[in-house]
């Protein structure tokens, strides 16, 4: 939504406009005062390339903190700065190391600790600044933001971390497997940084096509090539790194346990980081730090809209102490196929019960623990015909959500289990988990689990899943952290359980050799058997609401 608003952005005199389209206040003035492409050097003597929004006036005021890998003086970036110093905020946009103006080597991720706090420090020297700081932003935006926030003195006065996590390592190695959808489409983008937005924007879907055959290739570790045509640094640092300590610097939760920062987030159900984003408003929760979330119907890239709105009010109120942006609950959710947004004062709902709905004999679900002795599934997984999957939260939006599932629960590698259709409305709200008792001939695998929802024409749509890789055999049921979900199965409608071996392309096919990630080509099929009796219960943990 504010790429192609800002894609129609002509200047300054389409703020009104655009202001409207945001749901912004009235401006507070319509002069800014701008300096382009300050050198702020790093305690190395690198030098990044940073831009000074203020509205007018010589007096020191706060400054909000935008550190961006995707160009400071493209559209959105300029845009989001310029509105909020339309709204009086002092803003500072800066081109992360290595990235666009800025000297230096690109190492994502791993960077921004340090240049983040020499920023902040920087910043609080400049006779413009009286010391006040604040932090915005989505995605790797936010990474910056968590990548200070715990560690910076005096600490901010408050953070808006959108669509982003403490700790990205979860969302390259999800369960242990690899993220290949989401990792290649941002590797591709990150690695075309001379390409502007509006090319991007209409080359899209040559480019995305260019990147789904990559995906198909192996090894993995040279994908690359064939999306781009060239190495890719992050790319081949994330595919060669996957269970040694590379990442264990860009993991900022243990921070966030005795941090007071007023932060504000924003989310929503089909976003990539939403498990690590409400891990992170859990901690948050647990140490009584100020905090609110809003977790809306959108996907990665549909969320702007929301992000913008949220993170000016966040910043009113504790830069101008426009206390009337704190009066909402602090969890604020949309209920999809509901059509509702709902309040509540901690996230999960305390009205939300785990609830389990167990894997039957007969390939049913039921809310009872099954009768049945001896009882299992045998499908075989062949990496050379990868289980396929369709949807759920990814970067591209061309291929997030919710889709028809129909022609996947037809494979003969994909086990499917249904409830009988629902009385009554049934409301999810909160975690999702499985455990489900599988053995492999190989002790190798991934294990794939997908909650769906099939209506009364018999349509099934994807809801929530989860994947987990499985080392070596073992007699305890495998668990599985699924997508968290708030979502309404309607009446007359059915629950669906889809279990496979993996869930191609979202991630990365299990070759079954038990080869490193980045250089296996080697292709061994993997026999499963999933239990389901008296001895073995599988099931879902759903988070029911209360209908009292």
């Amino acid at each position: 939504m504010l790429e192609e608003l800002a894609l129609t952005w002509t200047g300054r005199l389409s703020a009104p406009v655009l202001e409207k389209l945001l749901d912004l206040p009235e401006p507070l003035t319509t002069e800014i005062q701008t300096r382009r492409d300050i050198k702020v050097r790093m305690p190395d003597g690198v030098q990044l390339s940073t831009d000074h929004f203020r509205p007018p006036g010589q007096d020191p005021m706060p400054a909000v903190i935008f550190r961006t890998p995707y160009d400071k003086r493209g559209t959105v970036s300029q845009l989001w700065a310029t509105l909020l110093a339309r709204q009086g905020f002092q803003v500072v946009v800066q081109d992360t190391r290595g990235q666009f103006a800025s000297q230096g080597k690109f190492d994502a991720f791993r960077q921004e600790r340090a240049d983040g706090l020499a920023t902040a420090a920087w910043v609080r020297e400049q006779p413009w600044c009286d010391g006040t700081l604040a932090t915005a932003g989505p995605s790797y935006l936010g990474h910056t933001q968590w990548a200070v926030a715990p560690y910076l003195e005096p600490p901010l006065a408050a953070m808006c971390p959108a669509i982003t996590t403490s700790n990205f390592r979860e969302l390259f190695y999800p369960g242990g497997s690899f993220n290949l959808h989401n990792l290649l489409t941002w590797s591709s983008s990150i690695g075309s940084p001379e390409t502007s937005q509006l090319t991007r924007l209409l080359r899209a879907g040559a480019i995305a096509k260019r990147v789904r055959r990559a995906m198909d290739h192996l090894p993995l570790g040279n994908a690359d090539n064939v999306a781009i045509g060239k190495p890719e640094p992050f790319w081949r640092t994330v595919t060669d790194h996957t269970d040694d300590g590379h990442w264990d610097e860009i993991n900022h939760t243990p921070g966030l346990a005795t941090l007071n920062t007023p932060v504000s987030m924003v989310t929503g159900w089909w976003d990539l980081l939403l498990v690590g984003q409400l891990r992170d408003y859990a901690e948050l929760q647990n140490n009584n730090c100020p905090r609110r979330i809003t977790i809306g119907p959108w996907d990665h890239m549909k969320s702007l809209k929301a992000v913008v709105s949220d993170s000016f009010s966040w910043l009113s109120a504790h830069l101008r102490g426009d206390g009337a942006a704190t009066h909402r609950a602090p969890v604020r959710i949309y209920l999809q196929k509901a059509g509702q947004w709902l309040d509540f004062e901690h996230w999960p709902p305390a009205d939300s019960s785990p609830t389990k709905l167990y894997l039957q004999a007969d390939r049913t679900l039921d809310w009872e623990a099954p009768r049945d002795n001896n009882s299992a599934d045998v499908f075989t997984y062949d990496p050379k015909d990868p289980t396929p999957t369709v949807g759920g939260p990814l970067l591209d939006t061309r291929a997030a959500g919710q889709r028809d599932n129909s022609s996947v629960e037809k494979r003969p590698d994909v086990l499917v289990f249904t409830t009988e259709p629902l009385s009554g409305d049934l409301d999810l709200i909160g975690p999702i988990s499985a455990s489900i008792h599988v053995t492999t001939d190989t002790g190798q695998g991934d294990l794939f689990v997908r909650l769906c929802d099939v209506d009364r024409n018999g349509l099934s749509h994807n809801v929530s899943d989860g994947i987990v890789t499985l080392n070596g055999a073992s007699d305890q049921p495998v668990q599985v952290t699924m997508h968290p979900t708030g979502y309404r199965f309607a009446r007359g409608h059915r629950l669906r359980i889809q279990i496979s071996g993996g869930g191609f392309p979202n991630h990365a096919r299990n070759t079954g050799s038990g080869e490193p990630l980045a250089t296996a080509t080697r292709i061994v099929p993997i026999r499963f058997e999933v239990h389901h009796d008296t001895e073995h219960p599988s099931f879902v943990t759903l988070p029911v609401m209360s209908t009292s």
